[in-house]
């Protein structure tokens, strides 16, 4: 019968000539059974105990065209060592009429043959698994002498042939540092691959640099001298191994100067927190415009938040941005209610901080509310302060006691726990009397003071400085309620009636002509 033949061997233990010696024997054995050789498969340094091999997957293909009638390895382990994926592709070649063959192992389709061939499936499978094992047991033994253990070395480093440790390699180094550097200024990644890049830098596999570069190099605690291996978790069933997700810490080996640093501790340190500092808003990063309202805008028919959406639309492909509810066109049962303009909805409420705070006829005013809510803050701290001066001076005598029986010769044992008690309790009175004393000493607030920290402001708007507004929006804004006919806002500070509450409500502030007043009427909005 017509058939193909199958090759393969993999790099750990074998070489180019192992192909010759199985495509010898798989020739041999056509000739003395009379089959027809008409293709050839063959895979240079590719492990069976996973089915991503290009040649494996083409003859895969092909079988579905009809092109052979059987597949012939010189061993069933050069089909597959993973009992799974052996049994599914001999079954998928077997519901195509074709068959696999193997010339050590003469098997037919009698029973003791699928016994004998599962058997040769589990036992390559077992050595496979075995090997894997053996080599990383002497992979963690080089790993605790802070040797090489494989693969390419981190940009930066060099392996010594002889010792098989880690060099500094002073050129790629300076590309490292550079990218520190650069981050700690605060540069992003963007800048940081246009500089490396324009300067003709490039990666250890020569390629230009890209996020996922920038990213690794920063995370690597090998550039603070901290040899680390076995980091990355394992291969899932499926062959394939996600890099960012560890292994637990008691299977990764870390050894302290296990090589050469390139990168101080301290500077490595202040990287990884500015990292994960940067993740809890990596929003901010990646939004094409700033939403000055983030966080604040809620619907009002769901009560879902609204979220910041920018678009192109129309035929001059002008930019739209808005806010958009979060529950927006989530199947037929999404909230229908509208978008609302962003940049209109943002001078509305720049507006009325204008009207509100902003205003010079406002601030003795404004003083004055500020002034009495500390003070009546202060009178009810007064109480608490007295109870717990009360507190300390039942404690301190208890204390006192028992120490003094303890020095008579009474057993320590018996009023250790009642000492540890007394002793927590007098340390948290006093931490909270210092911090209550502090907030009532705090000095009365001036007009001066207001009248700076409110011209400051002014500048702010006035240069559109956007991070800067956001952020004092965040001070004096509560809350954003998006209806289908108006807009309510609620603040944090009001200038009327005297609110003992931390955030106090302020009267609803209403756009009484619906939301098209925002969207297409911009210059009235200030009205």
């Amino acid at each position: 019968m017509n058939i193909c033949a199958y090759a393969r061997f993999s790099s750990s233990n074998q070489r180019e000539e192992s192909i010759e010696a199985q495509l010898r024997a798989i020739e041999e054995y056509c000739k003395h059974n009379n089959h027809n050789l008409v293709k050839i498969y063959a895979d240079h340094a590719k492990s069976a105990t996973t089915d991503k091999r290009p040649e494996f997957q083409k003859m895969i293909q092909d079988a579905e065209k009809k092109l052979f009638e059987g597949v012939l390895v010189h061993k069933l382990d050069r089909f597959s060592r993973d009992k799974y994926d052996s049994v599914h592709y001999k079954r998928k070649l077997k519901c195509l009429g074709i068959r696999v063959i193997s010339v050590l192992e003469h098997l037919d389709d009698s029973p003791e043959s699928l016994m004998m061939e599962s058997m040769l499936e589990g036992m390559s499978m077992y050595y496979s698994r075995n090997l894997a094992r053996e080599v990383m047991k002497g992979m963690k033994n080089n790993a605790l002498k802070c040797m090489h253990t494989g693969g390419k070395p981190p940009l930066g480093y060099r392996i010594d042939p002889q010792t098989k440790k880690y060099m500094v390699d002073d050129e790629e180094a300076e590309v490292v540092r550079t990218v520190f550097r650069m981050y700690l200024e605060d540069k992003g990644y963007h800048q940081i691959i246009k500089y490396l890049n324009d300067n003709g830098h490039r990666t250890k596999w020569k390629r230009m640099f890209a996020n996922n570069a920038i990213f690794t190099i920063l995370r690597n605690q090998k550039y603070m001298g901290v040899y680390t291996f076995n980091v990355s978790a394992s291969k899932n069933p499926m062959g394939t191994r996600n890099s960012y997700i560890k292994k637990s810490e008691d299977e990764i080996i870390r050894i302290e100067d296990g090589l050469p640093a390139i990168i101080s501790k301290e500077d490595f340190l202040t990287v990884q927190e500015k990292l994960s500092h940067n993740k809890k808003r990596a929003g901010k990063f990646k939004a094409k415009e700033t939403y000055i309202l983030s966080g604040l805008v809620h619907c009002a028919l769901c009560g879902s938040p609204m979220w910041g959406n920018s678009r192109t639309a129309g035929r001059g492909k002008s930019k739209y941005v808005s806010y958009r509810c979060c529950n927006h066109a989530k199947s037929d049962k999404g909230c229908q209610n509208k978008e609302i303009n962003a940049h209109y909805l943002h001078e509305f409420v720049l507006d009325q901080l204008r009207r509100n705070l902003f205003n010079d006829k406002k601030i003795p005013h404004l003083v004055r509310r500020l002034n009495a809510y500390q003070k009546n803050k202060t009178g009810n701290q007064n109480h608490d302060i007295d109870d717990l001066r009360k507190e300390l001076s039942r404690i301190t005598p208890q204390i006192t006691n028992i120490l003094d029986a303890i020095g008579q010769g009474m057993e320590y044992g018996s009023l250790k726990d009642r000492l540890s008690s007394l002793e927590e309790a007098k340390a948290i009175a006093e931490v909270k009397l210092q911090e209550m004393e502090f907030e009532r000493d705090r000095p009365v607030i001036d007009e001066t003071t207001l009248r700076a920290v409110i011209e400051k402001y002014r500048d702010y708007l006035t240069a559109k400085d956007l991070p800067q507004v956001k952020r004092f929006i965040q001070h004096y804004v509560d809350r954003v309620v998006v209806h289908d006919d108006r807009v309510e806002l609620t603040m944090k500070i009001r200038l009327g009636r005297m609110n003992t509450a931390e955030v106090v409500q302020v009267g609803t502030v209403k756009a009484e002509n619906g939301l098209q007043f925002y969207r297409h009427q911009k210059n009235e909005v200030a009205a």
